[in-house]
């Protein structure tokens, strides 16, 4: 069961609101992995993700790096990921790392 509004062929349309206040993260992305200085709200479960270069991305905890064999992302696409929860567990930072020649930035926001 969802609350989320379902478009004409009943597929959930994902409307979720931007969190009000700390949930955006500007994170630089250069030569060495970075990651989001303040983790995370707890409550939250999806981020959106743009970055204006192409990157490598991990998410995990406080001390997450990511790596050249980690997961590639392409500039200029906005896309949204869950953080889990539950009996998983519940991702709080995201690492990056260019995958380009130039330095570049990623934009995250948590979703509620």
């Amino acid at each position: 069961m969802t609350y989320l509004p379902l478009d004409n062929d009943q597929n959930v349309i994902p409307a979720l609101r931007l969190k009000a206040s700390g949930g955006a993260h500007a994170i630089a992305a250069a030569t060495s992995s970075a990651r989001n200085s303040t983790g995370f709200h707890a409550a939250t479960r999806v981020v959106s993700v743009y970055a204006t270069g192409p990157v490598y991305l991990r998410f995990g905890g406080s001390d997450v790096t990511a790596a050249s064999t980690d997961h590639y992302y392409p500039v200029g696409v906005y896309y949204d990921f869950a953080l889990g929860g539950g009996k998983v567990g519940q991702f709080t930072h995201l690492a990056v790392l260019r995958a380009g020649d130039a330095d570049c930035m990623v934009y995250v926001s948590e979703k509620e």
